[in-house]
């Protein structure tokens, strides 16, 4: 006689769970996914969902967390590895052409547009993603005022301008995806973009 092992049944996969969950936020914005859409999409029920996550605000943020360190990164290491601030931001501005525009998810970027349109009860998400993207703002800055202080900018390059401008350019880019465009139109954008370069020249 054979006796069945009765044990527990096999858990599902958390990480590929998790991925798919970040690309229905990233698709859909936090607002417009449902508990129900997130839970077809994972392939789990509900008290899952709860048991394993948390709730929808609670798996939001360990999305937002997936998101950045694999996309968010692109931006940090530009900053942290070119020699320059020209250069860093120029290779930012192109890898997230690439990146925006990857067919293996969707366009654009999650911190910019998952709370694009949303309601009071999604007041707080919002305010927590605009804290991010005023982060990267400032690092962007903090890389501009380097090479001023190192002698390779002018004393007189108007920081916090360039790095708003360098963001509103990213934040352009995502919304261009999202709207269709290429990578190479993308790439066109940033190229423009380092035209407002501050010449070396005091």
């Amino acid at each position: 006689m054979t006796v069945r092992s009765r044990g527990r049944p096999r858990a599902f996969d958390r990480d590929a769970a998790l991925e798919k969950a970040l690309v229905e936020f990233w698709r859909h914005g936090y607002e417009a996914t449902s508990v129900s859409a997130l839970t077809a999409a994972m392939g789990i029920r509900p008290p899952s969902l709860y048991a394993a996550f948390g709730d929808k605000r609670t798996l939001f943020g360990a999305c937002v967390r997936r998101y950045q360190e694999r996309h968010g990164a692109l931006v940090r290491r530009a900053l942290a590895e070119e020699p320059t601030a020209e250069r860093a931001i120029g290779r930012m501005l192109r890898d997230l052409a690439a990146d925006y525009t990857d067919p293996s998810h969707p366009p654009g970027c999650l911190i910019i547009t998952a709370t694009a349109s949303h309601g009071p009860e999604s007041a707080e998400v919002a305010e927590e993603l605009r804290a991010m993207r005023l982060a990267t703002r400032r690092s962007i800055a903090d890389r501009i005022a380097a090479d001023v202080r190192a002698g390779l900018l002018p004393a007189d390059t108007d920081v916090d301008g360039l790095a708003a401008f360098f963001a509103a350019t990213m934040q352009g880019m995502s919304r261009q995806a999202q709207d269709g465009a290429t990578r190479d139109d993308l790439e066109r954008i940033a190229d423009l973009a380092m035209r407002a370069w501050p010449s070396a020249e005091s």
